[in-house]
């Protein structure tokens, strides 16, 4: 049978439409009828999806992540009905929900399945005539802190701002010499994918980019979800009032254009980056702000790579901590409410609602550590 578990070309590209265990299961022919049933649910989601009147569809991130619970209720539907079958009814999506609830696994995950088969039924309901589903269950998150898991604390954010400008950064040139230049050398050709023999100056000037600095400082700044990195643009740049200017159709979940603050030492550092990605060939013929050394936008994964390393050269422990790219933006929420206000930071935080910024309201840790020295 063929293997056509491979993420599909254009807007599909890096979502897996026909995943390997469905594959595995299916013949020739059923893996071609559940592809195309696929990509049109896909494309119309990336298209229309949030708003069919409209055409506003979802991130390409959501649906990537959704695509894969998807693919896990048709393979549970087969299962059921012993059969391969696209034919997909309410009845199905109710059992399945009730199945959810009685498996071992947290509120979150049983959340987003149900969330993606919202995403699919609502496809159905307007390419397909099907009547609108109405979930018959919901899944509670009472047991769930409405505060944002973890942040980084102020120490934490300073020790990252610091471990930014190391990341990857290499000696002078002309400041080593003998084996240590050597070990330099087999560094470079190993990061560059080139001979020794090949290195120039140029690289070694190449190796300390301002990337991975202006990268993490501005998201510091900035509180920038993963998908406003990936969609970052040098046109968002205002160097001379040293501001991101976010237009509303690369904000995440807004309409509107957001005017974001940043400090001195970033606006320096993103007119240094403006300057030096005009020598990078990647960056030929894209306003992408950064992209990752494969040249692609990054996204959540590569994110959470680099804050991993980013900790690790902090010498910060990430055991028993959820550590994504979202942590950085819950530390600005937190703290930009603890030294301004609410409105300050539902602006920095492009919050439509002031009661996503309401659960920032908290004292950070370390203030009722201190709290607790003062009153004995």
């Amino acid at each position: 049978m063929t293997d056509d578990s491979d993420a599909a070309p254009g807007p599909l590209a890096e979502i897996s439409v026909v995943p390997e265990p469905s594959a595995e299961q299916l013949n020739e022919r059923q893996v071609i009828d559940y592809r195309t049933e696929r990509e049109h649910c896909l494309e119309w989601l990336l298209a229309f999806g949030k708003n069919p009147k409209r055409a506003d569809g979802y991130a390409h991130s959501t649906v990537k992540n959704r695509a894969s619970r998807m693919d896990q209720y048709y393979r549970w539907v087969w299962r059921e009905e012993s059969r391969y079958t696209t034919d997909l009814t309410h009845e199905h999506a109710d059992a399945y929900l009730e199945y959810l609830a009685r498996q071992e696994t947290s509120n979150s995950h049983k959340s987003a399945c149900r969330k993606a088969l919202m995403m699919l039924y609502k496809w159905r309901h307007h390419k397909r005539g099907a009547e609108q589903w109405e979930p018959t269950i919901t899944f509670s998150r009472s047991n769930q802190t409405t505060t944002p898991r973890d942040y980084l604390t102020r120490e934490e954010r300073s020790k990252i701002r610091e471990a930014a400008l190391e990341y990857g950064s290499v000696p002078n040139v002309d400041s080593v010499s003998g084996e240590k230049r050597e070990r330099w050398k087999t560094y470079l050709a190993q990061r560059f994918e080139k001979p020794k023999s090949e290195l120039t100056r140029d690289d070694w000037e190449r190796a300390n980019s301002w990337k991975i600095p202006t990268l993490t400082w501005t998201s510091l700044d900035a509180a920038l979800r993963p998908i406003e990195v990936e969609r970052a643009r040098t046109s968002w740049v205002d160097i001379e009032n040293g501001v991101l200017r976010i237009p509303r159709e690369d904000a995440a979940k807004n309409s509107e254009n957001w005017v974001v603050g940043l400090k001195d030492q970033t606006v320096e550092m993103l007119d240094r980056w403006l300057d030096q990605r005009r020598s990078i060939a990647k960056y030929d013929g894209t306003d992408a702000l950064w992209l990752t050394r494969e040249s692609n936008p990054y996204q959540s994964a590569s994110l959470r790579s680099v804050l991993h390393r980013l900790c690790e050269l902090a010498d910060i422990d990430i055991e028993d901590r959820q550590m994504s790219w979202y942590t950085i933006r819950h530390s600005t929420g937190t703290y930009m409410v603890r030294e301004e206000d609410l409105a300050a930071a539902q602006t920095q935080l492009r919050h439509r609602d002031p009661k996503s910024t309401m659960r920032y309201d908290q004292v950070p840790v370390e203030d009722r550590k201190d709290a607790l020295e003062r009153i004995g």
